[in-house]
């Protein structure tokens, strides 16, 4: 069964989320995205976990399921429009998750590493929370805060349960884990000491591409995965993974295990340069730096002389063994999306929020399809005359890679257009002529 999966999500009990992200919303948004199988997220908060027993039911080995009772009547305002072959959008399935912030000092600095925990029951989740809880608490965010060493966090995961696993959690990002610049480590090794053989798989996070990471041959032997990190359920399906595999908690997990072998087919990734530490710089100051021109500054703010917060392209690089453009043997395949919304605000040239573009978008689903299916699957011609006049040109550059970027850096998003003026002006004028 060929389905896609976002495994990184939140509840609006973690800080700085929409207070829409309940079960309800989150498997809403999945069917517009084209999701089949989302992480619950924030497993190990009380009130969160007495929801996710409430709402939720069995449904394969280790997946959850919506109640009727809470999906009836839900659902009825935006029907996407269904593909033959494609998983049933009523269908979506939960996977226990959730992300634990581990701030902790090794070897004589600070530690700051996020990770992201997989269950495969609500007892095993019970089981980890209360561990967790003995040790810092558990209740005053969704993602907690904890005073707990990596390396001790995965051994509590592996003692839970055989089933249960960790993933290490954007691993390139500045501030917040394994690889970043600021607090992190040179090393998966490093990092998790004696354990680091039960690490199969880690997520890049929206500033990387598997390409940027494929440059470390020490990341050789894990699975790449991307998430979307959402904290709002309209972000869901930014980044996710792809499937080619039975619908279960030990089928997604052997998955990931095995990699191209074993079922696991890639992942949907932002443009990297649109995540919110792709480069350098600081965002007081308005500075943003290249890698090449942070060496050649310092690494010294021109604005205020303090060192810039270094992002994941420079960070990459200080660690890579390979030269850009190696692929080793065996990879899975991934491909690059723009958000549709993102797209049609371009083209509208107003805000990819804003009343029209929600029309326009939720007209689309209507009569295409799920959205990532739009973006990534659909015949050109289907496109054609169903949306904006340069929809399709839209999405055939962006599937091309034809876009123009505008690096993230320091916690600010980057933009990627897909016209500059000049083009958008031409292939405007020559869509109004076929139009008349």
């Amino acid at each position: 069964m060929r389905f896609n999966a976002d495994f990184h999500v939140h509840s609006r009990y973690s800080r700085a989320t929409s207070r829409s992200c309940d079960l309800e919303h989150l498997d809403l948004f999945a069917r517009l995205k084209g999701l089949h199988l989302v992480g619950s997220g924030d497993f190990t908060h009380p009130a969160w976990f007495a929801e996710l027993s409430e709402k939720l039911e069995d449904a394969e080995e280790g997946l959850f399921r919506l109640k009727d009772s809470c999906v009836k009547g839900f659902h009825d305002t935006v029907r996407p429009a269904q593909i033959a072959g494609e998983p049933d959008a009523s269908g979506v399935r939960f996977i226990l998750t959730v992300e634990i912030s581990s701030i902790y000092k090794r070897h004589g600095r600070v530690r700051k590493v996020h990770n992201l925990v997989f269950a495969p029951s609500l007892e095993v989740a019970a089981k980890i929370t209360a561990r967790l809880a003995a040790i810092g608490n558990v209740r005053s965010d969704g993602r907690p805060i904890l005073g707990l060493d990596s390396r001790d966090l995965l051994e509590i995961v592996l003692e839970s349960s055989e089933d249960a696993f960790l993933i290490p959690a954007h691993i390139w990002t500045p501030h917040f884990s394994m690889l970043g610049a600021r607090s992190g480590f040179d090393s998966l090794e490093e990092c998790f000491g004696d354990l680091a053989g039960a690490i199969f798989a880690v997520e890049t996070g929206l500033s990387s591409d598997p390409p940027m990471n494929w440059r470390l041959s020490a990341l050789d032997g894990l699975t790449l995965i991307s998430n979307s990190d959402a904290h709002s359920p309209a972000k869901l399906g930014r980044e996710a993974n792809m499937f080619d595999t039975q619908l279960s908690f030990g089928a997604v997990k052997r998955a990931m295990q095995a990699g191209q072998s074993g079922g696991f087919r890639g992942t949907i990734e932002f443009f990297p340069e649109e995540g919110k530490y792709h480069f350098d710089g600081h965002r007081n100051c308005r500075q943003r730096m290249s890698p090449d021109e942070t060496r050649a500054a310092g690494s010294l703010c021109s604005v205020c002389g303090r060192k810039v917060t270094l992002g994941v392209l420079h960070r990459v690089e200080e660690l890579a063994d390979r030269s850009e453009g190696q692929c080793p043997p065996g990879k899975s395949g991934f491909c690059h999306l723009i958000p549709l919304q993102e797209i049609l605000g371009e083209l509208h040239r107003v805000g990819a929020g804003s009343k029209r573009v929600l029309l326009d978008y939720y007209s689309l689903l209507e009569r295409l399809g799920p959205e990532i299916m739009i973006l990534k699957d659909l015949p050109l011609r289907a496109i054609e005359g169903a949306g904006p006049p340069l929809l399709r040109e839209a999405i055939e550059r962006m599937r091309q890679g034809r876009i123009h970027p505008v690096p993230g850096f320091d916690g600010e998003y980057g933009k990627i257009a897909v016209f500059n003026d000049d083009e958008r002006e031409t292939l405007g004028g020559m869509a109004q002529k076929t139009l008349f």
